[in-house]
Formats: structure tokens, C-alpha cells, sequence
């Protein structure tokens, strides 16, 4: 059993971003600039969004962040989103989901620029990566082939549980592998012999959004286990069965804990295994200041875009 270290590998990650951007604008004197607009008041994307805003700025990146209120019309958030596909200062923008209830989420994400869209949700990018036809993948799911790249993790041949079916995460995620030569099942809340597709699989990547979903009789012995999940527990006696000791003392200090969607017993079965937190969650992170950088520099065409998994 062996960690797979998401905060190790998106440090190494950072130095190459970090690195490239002094080159930008040393050569050019301007930065890559990343815009997020949120809208409404979800706690979680609340979270999300300042860290990402500090990680930006600490790389020297130019980060904007829109904040609009959950009264904000659909004709007023479409104005924002035009308004940053024409800013020549904005080479990447993530609207930050879930968008709030009123709206309807393609009508939204449809209306980015794709050549700016940094987590690959518009239409056109996420045909492109069905058809393996770009080299920019969405943030979580090339952050997750990032880190099993790192460590050396075998995928072609490998069968391949993938629990979840969302456009952010299970599907694309799903394609990429088979791309690489993966069997790959894509598991979801209608899977009637989930549990068996699950128990088969040399690899389980679980992003159901269910605390301790995927449990130890769930998986083979030796199986990788990748954890997207991140799921806020605010009761003491769902942290006793789902957290360590660590997670424990900051529940009594902050009345919350996170834990992932595979049950922590499972992983005394892995070979290797993502940690909640510390796992996938800095991979997201960094990966989208690593898109950023791509984006302009294929916007700007300084020098290659560095875009291999």
C-alpha cells in the first residue's frame, strides 16, 4: 500500500508553470491570464474559487475573479462571459459550476469561447477529447493521468472501474483511458452489478460524490484506487468512521472534515491509493494554471504548447 502524492506531484508541476510564466513575460511582458466567474452562493465553489485566486496570483499569473450574486439574469451572465471572450488580457476562463438552480448549465457553458474554455466544458472540447483529437484535457481528469504518469502506473491493457458519470469528471476521464488502451467501464447509479465491475477492475477511479462509497469487499486485492471525491462531513460520528485521527482534530476545531468517496478500509487492499485530502485536489488545482499557460501560449504562439499526458 502506497500513497500517490497529489500535493508531491503538483509541486513539480508548479516549478515547470511557475518557470514558463517568468519566460512570458520576460520575452513578452505580459502574463497569462486566467478569469473565473462564479455565480450564486455554493458554499463549496466559495472554497474553490479563492484558493484557485490565491494559487494564480502566487504564480504571477493575472487572475480576475467575477462574482455575480444568485439574483444575477441569464442575459447579465451571458454579458460576462462575452465580455471575457473578447478580453485580450484573458487567456482562459472557467465558469465555475453548479451555476445556480434557475439556470440551464449548457445554455451557459455553450456560450464560451472554446479556444479560452481552460476546463474543456464546452461542447466542441469535450468532442475533442472523445476523439483524441487535443492535447488540453479537463483539469481533474489530467490531473488523475498526471499523477499515475508520475508514478509509473501501467494503464494500457488495464481494466478500469470508473465510478461516476459526469461530464466534469467520469466521462472524459473515461475516454482518455480507453485513448490510452484501457478497458474501461463506466459505472453510475443505474449499474446494476456495479459492485461486481468494481471488484473486477485493476484500477477504480470513484467521483460519485458519496462518502465511503467504494469499501474494502468492493475492491481486489492490489487494485489502484483513485479518490476524486471530496465530501464535507459536519457530523462526529461520520468523521469517526470515515477519517484519521488528523481529519478528527480539525473537525473539533472548524465543525467540518473531508473525506473521498472510497471508504478508508479499502485501502489496506490497494497497491497504491489517492489520499481525501491531499490526493487529486491539489492535481486540480495546479492543472488549471497548467491549462491556463498552454492556452496562451497557443493564443500568443510562444513557443510549444506542452499538452502530452
Amino acid at each position: 500500500m502506497a500513497i500517490l502524492d497529489g500535493t508531491l506531484v503538483s509541486a513539480e508541476i508548479e516549478k515547470q508553470v511557475r518557470s514558463e510564466i517568468g519566460m512570458i513575460k520576460e520575452k513578452t511582458g505580459k502574463v497569462p491570464g486566467l478569469a473565473v466567474l462564479i455565480a450564486g452562493d455554493n458554499a463549496a465553489s466559495q472554497i474553490y474559487v479563492r484558493t484557485k485566486d490565491r494559487l494564480a496570483a502566487s504564480l504571477g499569473l493575472n487572475s480576475i475573479v467575477v462574482r455575480l450574486d444568485k439574483d444575477v439574469s441569464q442575459a447579465e451572465l451571458i454579458a460576462e462571459i462575452d465580455k471575457l471572450n473578447n478580453d485580450d488580457s484573458v487567456d482562459a476562463v472557467l465558469i465555475q459550476l453548479p451555476l445556480p438552480d434557475k439556470f440551464n448549465a449548457w445554455d451557459i457553458l455553450d456560450r464560451l469561447d472554446p479556444s479560452k474554455d481552460v476546463d474543456r466544458f464546452h461542447p466542441v472540447n469535450q468532442g475533442m477529447v472523445l476523439l483524441n483529437r487535443t492535447g488540453i484535457f479537463p483539469c481533474t481528469p489530467f490531473g488523475i493521468l498526471k499523477i499515475m504518469n508520475y508514478y509509473k502506473l501501467p494503464i494500457e491493457g488495464k481494466k478500469v472501474a470508473v465510478v461516476g458519470r459526469s461530464f466534469i469528471v467520469g466521462k472524459p476521464i473515461a475516454n482518455m483511458l480507453t485513448n490510452l488502451n484501457a478497458t474501461v467501464t463506466l459505472c453510475h447509479s443505474k449499474t446494476e452489478t456495479i459492485e461486481e465491475e468494481i471488484r473486477e477492475a485493476d484500477i477504480v477511479i470513484a467521483a460519485i460524490g458519496k462518502a465511503g462509497f467504494v469499501t474494502a469487499d468492493m475492491v481486489k486485492d492490489g487494485a489502484v484506487l483513485i479518490d476524486v471525491g471530496m465530501n464535507y462531513l459536519n457530523k462526529e460520528e461520520e468523521v469517526l468512521e470515515f477519517c484519521d485521527k488528523d481529519q478528527l482534530e480539525k473537525f473539533k476545531k472548524r465543525g467540518y472534515a473531508v473525506t473521498g468517496d472510497i471508504h478508508p478500509n479499502a485501502f489496506e487492499k490497494a497497491s497504491y491509493y489517492t489520499p481525501v485530502p491531499g490526493g487529486i485536489g491539489p492535481m486540480t488545482g495546479i492543472m488549471l494554471m497548467y491549462n491556463t499557460l498552454q492556452l496562451c501560449k497557443q493564443r500568443r504562439k510562444i513557443g510549444e504548447a506542452k499538452n502530452s499526458i
